[in-house]
């Protein structure tokens, strides 16, 4: 069975079962995405875990728990899924479960960036308690957090003192303090990460396989020269119907969303790979290098080797 139809089972079966942990996981290193799957760890004494570490950053992962992230110092390049985002010293992410991701700071030398991590099951506290009307906004954020939300420096001013206050006690105190972060964090106000690539919400289900089917080609097969009569085949429609549907749902035309996925890719190659900036573009799936410096810049808002400098050990 080939990627594209082994990527639409697993999607099935996902779907099926709510799974989301392994089978998102698995897809994702069929795709060459190297993901670590990370068990949740248990402590007897704790109802979630907190911690702060110094690094040059973190191998994209997932687990089980929801994750709040406070990015103490430095800033860097943030790993979501396939998406790459910029950080900045002080901003705060909370994540849903099983969402890959990951990071690196912008390399320095002799520096190593820091970060507050509090990792915690959405229902430790217990259904009720969530469902409290006090509680209200507080229960928005997490359902808001499944892609990621975002609270830049400004909104979260005093969380990383919280969430290192957090570390200091003991007992009740620490649901309290955490408690105290997450309505500070749903009262500032925050931002949603990664914007849906499927847009249009007013669709059938469907609408929801055959837009399955269509990324899912996409990302299989990206590397490679897709022509709008090939994936107009796989969306079952003729060419013109299928430039207005696809633009229609995602807001973007399929070179667009074709070349973003492609440019993707490279950013991950440019930061992880001791490849030519020549071998990133070709394995990229671009094959002329003037169109991948213009693209490259158009998303990233720099040159391939000075995006590729910022991260050069």
């Amino acid at each position: 069975m080939d990627n594209y139809n082994f990527f639409l089972l697993y999607i099935e079966n996902v779907k099926k079962s709510g799974a989301w942990g392994y089978n998102l996981v698995t897809v994702i290193n069929i795709l060459n995405m190297k993901t670590e799957f990370l068990k949740a760890k248990t402590n007897p004494d704790a109802s979630f875990m907190v911690r702060k570490d110094r690094s040059t950053g973190s191998l994209l992962h997932g687990h089980t728990e929801m994750e709040l992230i406070c990015f103490n110092a430095g800033s860097g390049s943030l790993f979501i899924g396939e998406n790459i985002l910029e950080f900045d010293e002080g901003d705060v992410i909370l994540l849903g479960p099983n969402l890959p991701h990951g990071w690196k700071f912008r390399t320095q030398p002799s520096y190593e960036g820091e970060v507050l991590t509090i990792r915690f099951r959405k229902g430790f506290w217990g259904d009720d308690f969530l469902n409290l009307p006090e509680n209200t906004v507080i229960r928005t954020m997490l359902e808001k957090s499944g892609k990621g939300i975002r609270m830049k420096k400004r909104e979260g001013g005093g969380i990383s003192k919280l969430m290192e206050a957090v570390m200091g006690v003991e007992g009740p105190q620490r649901i309290i303090l955490f408690m105290e972060i997450l309505a500070k964090m749903a009262m500032a106000g925050y931002v949603s990460l990664i914007e849906e690539e499927y847009y249009n919400m007013d669709h059938t289900p469907e609408e929801d396989k055959r837009m399955e089917r269509i990324t899912a080609y996409i990302r299989a097969n990206f590397r490679n020269k897709i022509s709008l009569k090939e994936i107009a085949g796989v969306a079952s429609m003729n060419e013109n119907s299928f430039c207005r549907y696809f633009k229609s749902k995602t807001r973007k035309t399929f070179i667009q969303f074709l070349n973003e996925v492609r440019i993707r890719h490279a950013c991950r190659l440019l930061m992880e790979s001791k490849m030519s900036i020549k071998q990133i573009y070709y394995e990229s799936g671009f094959s002329n290098i003037t169109c991948f410096y213009k693209y490259f810049k158009g998303v990233t808002g720099k040159s391939p080797l000075h995006y590729q400098q910022q991260f050069a050990v």
